[in-house]
């Protein structure tokens, strides 16, 4: 399981570095949402307040983008069918793929991140790791719905319109955990050290949760479609 996990994954992100326009293109989408939040905000103190919460907002609506074309190289090439012949575990192709996007979706957050900090005039008080945390979870609790919900959306016509139906109701209860710990970190101080990890572990409880369900779920999606 682990070394077709692994084969999956390497030959995902192969794709990636073959086409890096895909990750430049959601990076500078994101970036133009960012942006355009900027400009909107009433006052340097609004935003500053708001920078958690702008970053997530960003990467949220830039990942629809991302995930929207993860199946592309497959249903150009007519391979969908040979993934489901492959003598492979189906849960090794979704988390394969699903680490991927992961990956993807942290490296756009990693670099989004300092023109959000230099943007809203913010930092980071708090902890660092706890900070980085944040990012490595909430972008990982987008992957994983995100790479099921991908698949169902992939083959059908508008699937730029319907992933955002399917993905938004079940992502935006965990991002709102990811904007408010992030913000908190952010902020520092006492409230940062108290309440960020409790935050942190119902981001991680969410994660479980999208992760479980996936890999159960994927098996039975790629083989009706």
């Amino acid at each position: 399981m682990i070394r077709q996990t692994w084969a999956v994954l390497y030959k995902e992100l192969l794709t990636e570095l073959r086409q890096p326009a895909r990750i430049s293109g959601i990076f500078f989408f994101a970036l133009a949402l960012v942006l355009l939040v900027g400009v909107a905000s009433p006052s340097g103190v609004v935003l500053q307040k708001m920078a958690g919460a702008t970053l997530w907002l960003g990467l949220m609506l830039a990942s629809t983008r991302a995930l929207d074309q993860s199946y592309q190289v497959e249903l150009e090439h007519n391979a969908l069918e040979g993934m489901v012949l492959w003598p492979v575990d189906p849960r090794a192709v979704y988390y394969g793929k699903a680490v991927a996007n992961a990956v993807m979706l942290l490296l756009v957050c990693c670099a989004l991140t300092p023109f959000v900090l230099a943007m809203c005039d913010a930092g980071i008080a708090g902890n660092k790791l706890l900070f980085v945390a944040f990012l490595a979870a909430g972008c990982s609790g987008l992957a994983a719905p995100g790479t099921l919900f991908g698949l169902i959306t992939g083959q059908a016509r508008g699937s730029s319109v319907l992933l955002p139906l399917l993905l938004f109701p079940i992502v935006v209860p965990m991002l709102l955990a990811a904007a408010r710990g992030t913000m908190l970190v952010m902020e520092g101080g006492p409230s940062a050290e108290m309440e960020g990890p409790g935050w942190l572990k119902v981001l991680l409880v969410f994660n479980l949760l999208h992760w479980s369900l996936g890999g159960i779920f994927y098996g039975y999606i790629i083989e009706d479609g």
